[in-house]
């Protein structure tokens, strides 16, 4: 029965979600509206916090932007190649696939999310290569739904923020270590339930029929022109592997010196990582160059959507919506509800505002309060709010981007099986979470 709702739903968000750009105009409408109804004596303010935050991530989307391409361009090294080949052929049926980049894909998450877009792409492209009886669309969802697992992974940015000494909320709540957090019995308990239920769902969900298989995209190739001049000095040193591995060198001497000093995992660091590793592994740094044009036109819709997003977050503060929600929900909590509402009260302020740290800036400061007030553990609140936060990246397109880049997919391909498979994360979540917490 599963596998019959889940094909029917997915043929018909196939046909009618539109393209993620579309939708990010459309939320960003929508927070303009609502913005209007509660603040209607200052419409400019809203258009000016809409243009100041637009910029806000600028940095970020480079920081995307370059963890896809040096990610990609790391893994079109030969030997690279060949251990994802490896891996992929010991998936010898369609549900072992959807098994091993489920489970892969969850192993990398876990560690860190950035790391764990590249990851999750490139195995599930693997795996449909060689694997012609799986349902591609939903093999990539497979790469995506461990998304929900990033609230209790090592790079969780809400547990590994309120850790931080010093963090902005350091006066109301203190600092929360992460055996409160992440580390905490009951983070750990719906962590397993969600790693050991998903992949059952998938495979019920899996179609026995109207299967498709992985296509190759294609890419135009560049006509090289032979000329006398290749052996040239210019072209002895675009292909000599002295510079490029003496380049990767330096790069991985600083990553290893970072990690010597007890520097975080971070997206910066994994980009330096995979950049310099990339050098050394192509060796030269033509060939290096090669593969980073060819990684370029999978990121062009994060370069065109990260902006809008960030002036989203920006209207929500300044309108006072985001503010409205929140209070709106807590004010109908006990102490015995309030980690389930701002669960829900989390999930529904991701939809428009797909940001953990964004997000967190705006419920925080009036979550926690509220909490305490009722005597709920402000690190059981932090912890609601990052689960929240991650389930409904599953039916927000924002995160989905990277992955859908690399695989050449569109969104409404694999956002009916994402929407099915949230349903089931919430329903889960919310229950465990009168018991575990």
């Amino acid at each position: 029965m599963l596998n019959r709702i889940a094909n029917r739903f997915s043929k018909l968000v196939e046909r009618y979600l539109p393209d993620a750009f579309v939708i990010a105009v459309f939320m960003t409408i929508l927070v303009f509206v609502l913005g209007f109804i509660m603040k209607p004596s200052e419409p400019i303010k809203l258009f000016k916090s809409f243009g100041d935050g637009f910029w806000v991530y600028l940095a970020f989307t480079m920081q995307m932007v370059l963890l896809l391409m040096t990610g990609m361009a790391l893994a079109s090294v030969p030997v690279v190649q060949r251990i994802l080949e490896a891996l992929a052929s010991k998936a010898k049926t369609a549900n072992q696939a959807y098994i091993m980049t489920f489970l892969v894909s969850s192993a990398a998450y876990y560690i860190n999310w950035g790391l764990a877009v590249v990851v999750g792409a490139i195995i599930a492209r693997e795996l449909g290569k060689r694997n012609k009886h799986a349902h591609f669309p939903l093999l990539v969802a497979c790469a995506y739904t461990p998304t929900v697992l990033f609230a209790a992974g090592l790079s969780s940015s809400i547990g590994l923020t309120v850790a931080t000494k010093g963090h902005f909320l350091e006066e109301i709540m203190g600092v929360i270590p992460t055996s409160n957090t992440i580390f905490h019995s009951g983070t750990i308990i719906i962590f397993l339930a969600l790693l050991i239920t998903l992949p059952i769902f998938i495979i019920l969900m899996a179609p026995k029929q109207g299967i498709i298989s992985y296509t190759p995209p294609i890419q135009n190739k560049e006509i090289e022109v032979k000329n006398e001049s290749r052996s040239s000095p210019a072209e002895r040193l675009e292909n000599t592997s002295f510079l490029g591995i003496l380049t990767g060198i330096i790069g991985m001497v600083y990553v290893i010196n970072e990690f010597i000093n007890d520097r975080d995992l971070d997206l910066n660091i994994i980009n330096i990582f995979f950049l310099s590793l990339g050098l050394i592994l192509h060796k030269s740094l033509g060939q290096y160059a090669k593969a980073f044009k060819e990684a370029g036109t999978a990121i062009s819709p994060i370069i065109l959507q990260f902006p809008f997003y960030a002036g989203i977050i920006a209207v929500l503060g300044s309108s006072g919506l985001a503010e409205s929600i929140i209070n709106g929900m807590a004010s109908v909590a006990s102490k015995e509800t309030f980690d389930i509402f701002t669960y829900w009260t989390a999930g529904l302020v991701n939809i428009l505002a797909p940001s953990g740290g964004g997000q967190w800036a705006l419920q925080g400061p009036l979550q926690v309060p509220a909490g305490l007030q009722l005597g709920v553990d402000p690190a059981i609140t932090a912890m609601a709010v990052a689960w929240g936060d991650a389930w409904t990246n599953l039916i927000q397109p924002f995160w989905a981007l990277p992955i859908l880049s690399v695989v050449g997919l569109h969104i409404r391909h694999i956002m009916g099986y994402c929407i099915l498979l949230s349903v089931w994360v919430g329903v889960l979540t919310t229950v465990l979470m009168l018991f575990v917490y």
